[in-house]
Parts: structure tokens; sequence; C-alpha cells
């Protein structure tokens, strides 16, 4: 992901981890992320405005367990520590799948159309 999607897709990780916490959630493992959740539509909106890509089948996976991640660090205190976000990059990194090919090719769009 380019540097500006990933900033957006921590934020809502994190806008949606501070909610659920807010709203008494107390375990992590209570947290599930479906096809029609709030927060995997605002992601799906973002990166696939125009639903031209198929959603692959683990990012439904990857988004629950980041706000997971998420949720047992706000909840540990551990975002108060100045680099607190760097552990959950790591951990989430090895979730990401590779970019396919045509993902890179300058006409991608075009070719959707």
């Amino acid at each position: 992901m380019a540097k500006n999607r990933k900033e957006f897709y921590y934020i809502q990780m994190e806008k949606y981890a501070r909610q659920a916490i807010t709203e008494g959630v107390k375990n992590a493992d209570d947290l599930h992320v479906s096809g029609d959740s709030e927060l995997y539509r605002v992601l799906n909106l973002h990166y696939n405005r125009n639903n031209h890509i198929e959603v692959p089948q683990n990012f439904r996976y990857v988004v629950e367990q980041t706000l997971r991640e998420f949720f047992r660090a706000i909840q540990s205190g551990k975002d108060a520590e100045q680099s607190w976000k760097k552990s959950i990059y790591k951990i989430i990194s090895r979730l990401d799948d590779p970019v396919p090919e045509y993902f890179k090719s300058p006409n991608f769009l075009e070719q959707l159309e």
C-alpha cells in the first residue's frame, strides 16, 4: 500500500478500536468484521471506489486482525508510547498478500473500463 493509503487504513483501525473500547468491549476476540460491517464498507469504498476489483478473500480476515491488534494496544495503554504502532505494523505486514503485477501497470484503471 502507498504511504497515504496505509495511513488511512491505520487511522480507521485506531478510530474503530477506540470506538469499541468506548462502547464497552472488553475482549479483542469479541471484535468481528463481516462483509457488511461499517469498517469493511469504509475501507472498500476508499480502496475500491467503483467496485472494479473483487475484494480478496483474505481482506476481511486481515482487517479483523488489525482491528484486534489496535484494540489490544489501546486497551493496554501502549498508545501512550511514542512508537506504539510500529509493533502492530510488523504483525500486520506478515498478513499482507503480494500486490498482483497487473496493479502495477500504468494502464491498470483503463483495463478495468
